[in-house]
């Protein structure tokens, strides 16, 4: 079906044939016209190890070389994006380089920081998370060098022939010869996004893929080709995504026997020192063997049930028994997987994520508490896991991190003691279910144990252990953390059927609303004209000062003033598409006629102090609780509003009332407010990705508000200087789930409102008690002492 989009020029000049490959049947292109396989694994073994396909370099030194390469062929080198996918919300974590540039620089609504350009991403992924260790090159963390291009009617920078031509050049100048490289066609999907691709192969390794972007799934005028059962039409960028895996270039480099002694050898000397046993690199019966095993690796899907079959296949190669082969091997695939895991959670925990039983935090204590599993397993004790992520920290650069390393240890710590309890509670919760399947003389079903594992956390190698000595039977396949992974990386686009959508097909041939509200947001009333009327109750006018529902701000109600001379109120303001209906109760409005707009003035302000608030208190939480700070939800109200916040232990009140004198002292500050429409790329350089508190606008352009020291995306109303807020009160703190604290809070005459009704409650006690307020404390021991007694 693409077969004529790899007829390139380059490999024509360059004399290379397209076959046909005799194990998989896919084609690839060579200079050797007499070659019969495609270079890919399985169907070529690894050539490489202990036989250098490259100049030998470590890791820094490889992503040197990269870099500096495209930077003279004209690239612009530009900064890592954090492995939280903030400016996302379709995936949790940065799973390539490209996905930093998706879904508005792929779709062409925003223009790249630099084109073209070359970055080094660290990359997370954990679809073969069990697979890391045992295989000899699979990894949950990696960096994905890289060089983009982006292709437009109005520019065209380089495709596919360019592509191909740089990456036959940059593996001559790090030492490979090119003779030995391969190009194996592969469509590409990902990121809904499609396009010719092909494999980089060399010496049984693949090393790169080069991806010609020029599908989407947004329909065009052209025909739409099928990949997969799913129809792509051509985009209007035609985008050059390549991905070069460092960490297999540096093992590549070295040809070691497996790609984590090429990537972490002090690390890996580091662990197996404190597990009490050498790493016998020196010796070469031991080197052949992880050689074999990672050959024979390389060769099978190893998901699954099949670690089994690896294990016994390289018995049988090296001439010793499957057991003796286990025994000797285990612990070392422990121990790379731990030092893989460990690297993982530097960068995760480094780059603010926060451990919960939800979303990216999910992810981070999976790794975390498998991490843990496997030490116990070489009696490495659980206190030992925060000085190996620490060093991971300083091996890859402290100052690459936005949290602070003492942070992090203490997130760590916390994390090790909840894995304890949950261990000591599963035991309990994993006996009862042992028992009613025995009695079943059942097996313990799989989702039982995902069950047991999702909620309560408790880990399968505990439910098998337990479960087996007291009778029942227990089965898990080798894939399980991938599997549980796999059910977590993505978010759930869960959209409810909006009644009001049916108008949408009604509102398409009116104007956009002007607002009015960012334009003069101190106005309380004004004039338009009624543009359109549905069901007698959704006003559309042509331009309005009532904020519609958005961002966890509620509408803004008010009245409408007739020319005939009556008062109709407004109950709700909500934006649809470009247009921004005015729910009425009751009341006759006419199409055409100019009526007059009153906002509730009091509820107006005091939406406005919330909101304002709820940014200043963000900005007080971050400065009295650390950087990893990030908002969960928002909810804005009239007379009290709320914030939830991602934290890895509950809030103290000492911490809250430092909070609420932070919060204070930016009000008493009187600073202006500012408001700014930015270009979306120069705000996320600017700023950063902690400009998506409240989640991920739409668009090109993004409003950029600036609350004493708070910036965010936000479409909200505001205070034009924070002393407009009057005060802060925090009402209570709330545990809503785990890694998450809500602050309930109060501002301006709201908070003077809930002071009143507290003095109120502390008042009436003391009356029902016959004491001053302050005896209150005093009296209240005393009675329930008494009470005790009774």
């Amino acid at each position: 079906m693409m077969e004529d989009e790899y007829q390139l020029e380059y490999f024509k000049s360059e004399g290379l044939t397209r076959n046909i490959c005799s194990s998989c049947g896919k084609a690839f292109w060579t200079r050797n016209p007499d070659r019969t396989v495609c270079g890919d694994a399985p169907c070529e073994p690894y050539q490489f190890i202990g036989n250098p396909i490259f100049r030998a370099k470590t890791v820094d030194e490889m992503r040197e070389a990269y870099l500096s390469f495209f930077e003279k062929q004209g690239h612009t080198r530009i900064d890592r994006y954090p492995v939280a996918a903030r400016w996302r919300d379709d995936i949790y974590l940065t799973i390539a380089s490209i996905a930093d540039f998706q879904p508005f620089v792929t779709s062409g609504v925003v223009p790249p920081p630099a084109n073209p350009l070359t970055i080094s991403q660290p990359c997370i992924r954990l679809n073969d998370l069990d697979s890391v260790g045992r295989s000899g090159r699979h990894l949950t963390c990696f960096e994905m060098m890289a060089h983009h291009a982006f292709n437009s009617d109005e520019k065209e920078v380089y495709w596919k022939d360019r592509t191909v031509e740089l990456c036959d050049q940059l593996l001559t100048s790090l030492g490979a010869n090119k003779e030995m490289v391969t190009y194996k066609e592969h469509p590409w999907i990902g990121g809904g996004n499609a396009g010719p691709s092909v494999e980089v192969l060399i010496g049984g390794l693949e090393v790169a893929t080069l991806v010609f972007m020029s599908l989407g799934k947004q329909k065009t005028e052209k025909p739409p080709i099928e990949l997969e059962g799913t129809p792509y039409y051509p985009m209007t960028l035609r985008i050059v995504d390549t991905g070069y895996g460092l960490e297999r270039f540096v093992w590549a480099s070295q040809g070691s026997p497996t790609i984590y002694d090429a990537v972490f050898p002090e690390m890996v000397s580091h662990v197996m020192q404190e597990a009490g046993f050498g790493h016998r690199l020196h010796d070469p019966d031991f080197i052949h063997i992880l050689g074999e095993n990672a050959k024979f690796a390389g060769l099978m899907d190893i998901s699954g049930q099949r670690i089994f079959e690896l294990r016994q296949k390289v018995a049988d190669k090296i001439g010793i028994p499957p057991d003796k082969l286990e025994k000797m091997i285990a612990p070392v695939e422990s121990v790379y997987a731990i030092v893989d895991h460990t690297r993982c959670l530097s960068y995760m925990l480094g780059d603010c994520i926060v451990p919960s039983n939800a979303k990216d935090g999910y992810l981070a204590r999976l790794v975390l508490r498998r991490t843990l599993r496997m030490m116990r397993e070489l009696d490495l004790p659980d206190e030992k896991l925060g000085d190996l992520i620490e060093r991971q920290m300083k091996i890859i650069g402290l100052s690459k991190f936005e949290q602070d390393s003492d942070v992090v240890m203490e997130i760590v710590d916390r994390e090790v003691d909840k894995y304890r309890t949950t261990m000591e509670r599963g035991a309990r919760t994993v006996e009862r279910l042992a028992q009613t399947y025995k009695k079943k003389c059942e097996k313990i079903p799989l989702d039982e144990i995902i069950t047991l594992y999702d909620s309560h956390g408790i880990p399968p190698d505990m439910v098998k252990d337990l479960a087996t000595s007291q009778g029942a039977v227990v089965d898990l396949p080798d894939d399980f953390y991938s599997r549980i992974a796999n059910m977590h990386s993505e978010s759930e686009q869960v959209q409810e059927k909006n009644p009001l959508y049916d108008y949408l097909d009604r509102l398409a041939h009116l104007p956009e609303t002007r607002k009015l509200f960012y334009e003069r947001p101190g106005s309380m009333e004004f004039e338009a004209r009624v543009l359109e009327i549905f069901d007698g109750q959704y006003v559309v006018l042509d331009q309005t000062l009532f904020y519609p529902e958005g961002g966890g701000q509620p509408g803004d109600t008010g009245l409408f003033l007739t020319p005939d001379g009556l008062t109709v109120r407004v109950c709700d303001t909500i934006k649809l598409g470009e247009s921004i209906l005015h729910r009425i109760d009751g009341g006759i409005v006419r199409k055409g006629d100019m009526i007059r707009g009153i906002l509730d003035e009091d509820r107006r302000l005091s939406l406005m102090r919330h909101h304002t608030a709820t940014h200043i208190l963000l900005h007080a939480a971050k400065e009295v609780l650390g950087a990893h700070i990030h908002q969960a939800g928002a909810q804005k109200g009239e007379y009290s509003s709320r914030i939830d916040i991602r934290h890895y232990k509950h809030i103290t009140p000492e911490e809250l009332k430092k909070i609420e004198v932070v919060a204070n002292r930016l009000v008493m500050a009187n600073s202006s407010t500012s408001i700014a429409w930015e270009d979306r790329t120069d705000a996320e350089q600017k700023y950063g990705f902690c400009l998506y508190q409240g989640g991920v606008p739409p668009g090109s352009r993004i409003r950029v508000v600036k609350v004493a020291g708070d910036i965010e995306a936000c479409a909200g109303t505001h205070c034009a200087h924070t002393g407009d807020v009057g005060t802060i009160s925090i009402i209570r703190v709330e545990h809503v789930q785990d890694g998450v604290e809500r602050l309930e809070f109060a501002a301006g005459i709201a908070a003077i409102q809930h002071k009143h009704h507290q003095e109120d409650l502390l008042n009436r006690s003391a009356e029902a008690f016959s004491v001053q307020v302050e005896a209150l404390p005093a009296t209240s021991k005393r009675f329930f002492e008494e009470w005790k007694e009774q």
